[in-house]
């Protein structure tokens, strides 16, 4: 072999080590390879089970969705460098305002989702305020807020209705346009057209015969599908979304360059409040009620799902279709281990061992960008 021939022998594998290297710190990576292995697994161990049918895939794709929408919310201001522990406290808060602004109250279900909503955002305003003004953690701040929402969802409905679940919203939102906006269906006469070619399963017997058991696409799940687009788009499309990037990677660099550090993590806080909400009213309608106890641990499943989308603790590094993945892994081996016929307190010790694993991978990838060892 010429010298040439040498050299362009060593371009080649520096070619092919670079290309590898791009493919390794991408941070949807973990994700990518997380979703293909679950979906393997219970293909496996549970594909006959009905899991992957028109009902199991509408089962594991409401609980993918619910994690989707408060993980959206999270990524954004995990890579922002800030952290949210009060999000799971704001879901079962927000819920029971809507039930008392509306069963209680006498509200229009409209506008006692609206004026929820304004309140929500206004408390992750404060929380984002707090943070800028006085430099303490996200951490310590919205840990704190965790526990004021949570006395608050269970104080105000004992002193108002003397009990901790209020019900009776479904009747006050019949016929409600904003209600219909996070508890209706749509795609309703798809899915029927799709029941009777056969492409989805029918009700044989009874009052629904000939109806398809699926009849529409809840809302829920286009609240997750709308967010995971409008979040990746603000943040690889967007001038913010390079604000946000450089929030979380170097604050005081940003500055620097003039980005509106202060502002962005505000307005992080205030949209993972958003999310929540958004959260909350969708459960809201599809039970009919609100619980003090509803959203209970969903902060950490929101950072976990982050995390496993390849999101760095550290700020500055993150991808919204990784954490969406996160999340559909989630909602997939929740469901799973039911189909599976597992005990489904398993679903926890799953959920620390990808975590686990997760954070090492993650950690491996920070040494590769920042050339540590």
């Amino acid at each position: 072999m010429t010298d040439v021939q040498t050299q362009v022998a060593g371009d080649e594998r520096i070619k092919h080590r670079s290309r590898f290297r791009e493919a390794l710190i991408r941070p949807e990576l973990g994700g990518i390879i997380g979703t293909i292995l679950v979906f393997a697994m219970f293909l496996i161990f549970a594909g006959d089970s009905g899991m992957f049918n028109s009902q199991g895939v509408l089962n594991w794709g409401q609980i993918s969705a619910q994690f989707m929408i408060i993980a959206v919310g999270a990524c954004l201001l995990m890579i922002a460098g800030e952290f949210d522990l009060s999000v799971g406290s704001m879901i079962g808060f927000a819920g029971m305002l809507i039930a008392i602004f509306s069963v209680t109250l006498g509200w229009p279900v409209w506008m006692a989702i609206i004026v929820t909503f304004v309140i929500a955002l206004a408390i992750g305003a404060l929380n984002g305020y707090i943070v800028v003004r006085t430099g303490l953690p996200s951490f310590i701040v919205t840990l704190a807020f965790l526990f004021i929402l949570r006395g608050f969802a269970i104080y105000l409905p004992q002193t108002i209705e003397r009990k901790t679940i209020i019900g009776g919203v479904s009747d006050a939102a019949q016929g409600d346009w904003l209600a219909a906006v996070f508890g209706g269906k749509i795609l309703t006469g798809l899915f029927q057209w799709l029941g009777d070619n056969g492409w989805i399963a029918v009700f044989e017997r009874g009052t629904r015969k000939g109806q398809p058991v699926v009849d529409g696409l809840p809302m829920l799940v286009v609240w997750a599908i709308v967010l995971v687009i409008v979040g990746h788009v603000i943040l690889t499309k967007t001038r913010f979304g390079n604000w946000i990037f450089a929030a979380g990677g170097d604050a005081e660099a940003a500055r620097n360059s003039g980005v509106p550090v202060n502002r962005v993590k505000i307005l992080m806080f205030m949209f993972t409040a958003f999310c929540a909400t958004v959260f909350a009213a969708c459960q809201v309608m599809e039970f009919g009620g609100a619980g003090s106890d509803r959203g209970l641990l969903k902060e950490f499943e929101a950072i976990i799902a982050v995390v496993i989308g390849g999101a760095l603790l550290t700020g500055g590094y993150g991808s919204v279709i990784g954490a969406a993945l996160g999340a559909l892994i989630f909602g997939v081996v929740q469901q799973g281990l039911f189909f599976a016929g597992v005990e489904s307190s398993l679903f926890r010790v799953f959920l620390g061992l990808i975590l686990l694993f997760a954070v090492i991978l993650n950690t491996y990838i920070r040494r590769i960008i920042t050339g540590e060892r």
